[in-house]
């Protein structure tokens, strides 16, 4: 059997992630659910790994939940099918939740999860040509487990048209709607995910962990003295660390800060192309 998800690491600690059934437009199955939740953990726990791009196999990135699969479950327990809908709200969470900072770059299709993969990412980049569609609803189920992502990236008032609708969407609105970040064409994206990378290794490592955490925090959040307060507090915490000291120096003295990686300095690092290679 091939390699659900493949990953690699290259020189300067990026990890490229590939989803790896372009057979099946990268639809995942249970097997490839728990191998990309493991791969995620592994990457994180990796001291190397600056951030982490996610993409697709072949011509699309990911067309969600495994068709034959889902028609299959109808014979599970009811036991059965909420285990493996909680596998997938797991995998869906660590990507969320993960310290290192993560790219979606976006080919081709995304269809149902797969559109929740690209919401659950920090930040998207998708190529022109890319189209998206929230299709549960044409299957007569529901976007549950990407629902909280999806909102969160899109808001409820898009969310509540392109989830009751199904209708596809092109790279265009997926940008007006906050789907994504930035799109360009296709023979540039693999420079533009690149650039993105430049600026993620120039950034502390520890203030980009930091920031990851303060964002839910604050999100939504009504503006009191309780938020006022957690958020002087984490200043005040951050601004004494040795890399906030570090950070300051280095800017003062018109110098690069120690975390700064030679990849911070080039234009075009190079994710995964999108094809199934690396190791795991």
């Amino acid at each position: 059997m091939s390699q659900k998800v493949h990953s690699q690491i290259d020189a300067d600690g990026n990890a490229t992630v590939l989803l790896n059934r372009p057979d099946v437009h990268n639809a995942f199955d249970p097997e490839m659910v728990d191998a990309l939740t493991a791969t995620l953990r592994k990457l994180e726990s990796t001291p190397r790994v600056r951030a982490i791009v996610l993409t697709g196999a072949g011509k699309n990135f990911c067309a969600g939940a495994d068709i034959e699969h889902m028609k299959r479950s109808a014979r599970f327990s009811r036991e059965q099918n909420l285990e493996n809908a909680r596998a997938t709200a797991l995998m869906l969470h660590t990507l969320y939740t993960l310290e290192k900072p993560t790219v979606a770059c976006v080919r081709g299709a995304a269809r149902g999860g797969g559109v929740g993969l690209v919401a659950a990412c920090d930040i998207a980049i998708a190529e022109r040509g890319a189209t998206f569609r929230l299709s549960e609803v044409k299957l007569g189920i529901i976007p549950a487990m990407i629902s909280p992502y999806v909102i969160s990236a899109m808001g409820r008032r898009q969310a509540h048209r392109y989830m009751l609708s199904g209708e596809e969407f092109d790279s265009a609105e997926a940008f007006r709607t906050g789907l994504v970040h930035d799109i360009c064409e296709e023979p540039e994206l693999n420079a533009l995910v690149g650039r993105m990378l430049a600026h993620l290794y120039s950034s502390g490592p520890g203030a980009v962990i930091a920031i990851k955490k303060l964002i839910p925090e604050v999100a939504g959040s009504r503006i009191d003295e309780s938020l006022t307060e957690l958020t002087a507090q984490r200043i005040a915490e951050i601004r004494t660390s040795a890399e906030a000291q570090e950070g300051l120096s280095a800017f003062l003295e018109k110098r690069k800060a120690s975390w700064v990686t030679p990849a911070s300095g080039k234009e075009k690092p190079k994710p995964g192309a999108g094809k199934a290679k690396g190791k795991s």
